[in-house]
């Protein structure tokens, strides 16, 4: 299966640097060179299992969490001190501005590298030589979403660039990177196989599905919602491939139930040859091991429905402030660890997770426990090491994100109706666990205003530590109205102050700049034809 390709390969990168003969026009015969490399078909293959390597990385997955109003990142030095972008505290000089810019280009130029080389090799199968572009084309398209999401105007490359090159750059216009993007991926899926046509040993490769499943998730973030309409259409029909919700929301993120139909795109991981740690930054103390660095908000609590589909603040819910967490939708149980919480160990024990104030290792007033009084649940890979070094794959996209594109986007065009709710909502929430008919029938009464609100809170929930709730803000533009303020932790203090809730951060968003990231200093220190982006 796809796992397999995370092993040490030879990183064509690096033939650049091999030393050669200066009097004798010769080709060494003890190691691979330009001239040399691209003479087998595993050459091609191998260069490509680099570009998988280095698409995406669980660091930026995971801690994009706390970027948002999901979560508080306690740590300033983990995940590359997300902490100070959430609170408006940074500049071009940011350790998470700077190395994201640096970790994409590095990923595109091995994409350029592959894409410029593959023709050259000779015995390869014209078939297997058109996949080999179609996924090199849709990585680095992928890495081109997140720069032109991040950063607006980027350079666009297509080619390997020298030095001197590379420090000419201009920055090409959103329009044009867009433009670029859809062609890679238009490119990808005339050429992809479906996802039912990969063998075991390919499972995990890019897939047709995927490149759709991209596009659209571009046309959202666009608002071109026609598009979005006619994309998802091609997962309904089976023209994409054969995706379906899995039966149980928390086996969706379980190590026994990798490769599910579920599951559009990964980032691949494998015991012991490729692992993530990520995990030991989230679980209980008791279980993580080290301080909390990324602790679910009061806020996404209170953004769980109660199981009658109403939110906490209807009167109507039933929701009791004295016992918070009982009957809540059943994917908060699957996703939050709160005062209370039965913590399921893989030998079939339990125990009782106490976060309250004075409860031993996980409570809140220890300076290793959570500062919220939460944690998260979801993604905890039992099957690590002693480490919390975790083989589980990171899923990227997943169809329950196509159906909740496709409801978005009917209603942002005034198309929304019973027939759409049924497809969408319905399924994603019978699939949750919700039984009772007012959480899972549609409401005649709702306008677009009601269903666009119930859309975003159910995106919100449903991807929870999915990183998918930072770019959501951004392209609705609400960042200004939920990242300002304070963000709060339990309710375990002063009943005057935030009716008792506990501030943990406070947060800054200036609408002016912070939609966008500034262009990296170091970068525009190396290339003064690199402009800045508004008010930095």
């Amino acid at each position: 299966m796809m796992k397999k390709i995370f092993l040490p390969i030879i990183v064509i990168s690096s033939l650049a640097s091999l030393v050669s003969c200066e009097d004798l026009d010769l080709v060494p015969t003890d190691r691979e060179t330009e001239e040399t490399f691209w003479d087998k078909p595993e050459d091609a293959l191998n260069v490509l299992n680099t570009c998988y390597e280095y698409m995406y990385n669980a660091e930026y997955f995971f801690f994009n969490e706390t970027l948002s109003d999901n979560a508080f990142n306690k740590s300033e030095v983990d995940g590359s001190n997300s902490r100070n972008i959430a609170e408006g505290s940074y500049d071009a000089s940011h350790a998470r501005i700077t190395n994201e810019w640096s970790f994409h280009y590095a990923g595109i130029r091995k994409c350029n590298i592959l894409l410029q080389n593959v023709d050259r090799v000779e015995g390869l199968d014209e078939a297997l030589r058109e996949r080999i572009k179609g996924e090199a084309r849709f990585i680095r398209a992928f890495h081109y979403f997140h720069m032109t999401v991040w950063y607006g105007d980027v350079p666009l490359v297509d080619n390997v660039l020298s030095v001197e090159e590379s420090q000419n750059l201009t920055r090409a216009s959103q329009i044009d990177v867009i433009n670029f993007i859809n062609t890679d991926l238009d490119f990808a899926a005339r050429v992809l196989p479906k996802n039912t046509a990969y063998t075991a040993d390919d499972r995990g490769r890019v897939t047709k599905g995927a490149a759709l499943a991209l596009k659209a998730r571009l046309a959202q973030y666009l608002g071109t919602w026609s598009s979005v309409i006619t994309i998802a259409e091609q997962f309904f029909n089976g023209e994409a491939g054969n995706y379906t919700l899995f039966g149980n929301y928390a086996g969706v993120f379980k190590p026994q139930n990798e490769f599910n139909q579920e599951v559009i795109l990964d980032l691949q991981y494998v015991p012991v040859q490729r692992t993530h740690d990520i995990q030991r930054f989230f679980l209980p103390k008791t279980e993580g091991k080290l301080v909390t660095s990324i602790a679910p908000t009061q806020e996404l609590v209170d953004a769980y429905l109660m199981n009658n589909g109403m939110a906490i603040n209807n009167p109507a819910s039933g929701y009791n402030e004295a016992a918070p967490y009982v009957n809540r939708d059943p994917r908060f149980y699957s996703t939050i660890v709160y005062d209370g919480y039965e913590w399921q160990k893989p030998d079939g024990t339990s125990y009782t997770i106490r976060t309250l104030p004075g409860m031993g290792a996980n409570s809140i007033d220890n300076n290793d426990a959570s500062p919220t009084g939460y944690y998260f649940a979801k993604y905890y890979d039992h099957t690590a090491d002693a480490d919390n070094r975790s083989g589980l794959n990171l899923i990227l996209i997943r169809y329950a994100e196509i159906l909740l594109m496709y409801a978005e986007a009917k209603n942002a065009l005034g198309q929304f109706d019973v027939g759409v709710w049924d497809n969408t909502m319905k399924i994603i929430r019978q699939r949750a666990g919700f039984t009772d008919a007012a959480a899972l029938e549609f409401n005649s009464a709702w306008n677009q205003q009601d269903v666009e609100e119930i859309l975003r809170n159910e995106r919100r929930v449903e991807f929870a530590l999915e990183g998918l709730r930072i770019f959501d803000i951004r392209r609705w533009r609400i960042a200004e109205d939920v990242m300002n303020g304070w963000i709060h932790g339990m309710r375990v203090g002063d009943a005057s102050i935030d009716n008792g809730y506990k501030r943990v951060d406070f947060r800054s968003f200036d609408p002016s700049k912070h939609y966008l990231w500034p262009v990296p200093q170091r970068e525009r220190d190396l290339n003064k034809n690199l402009s800045k982006n508004p008010n930095w």
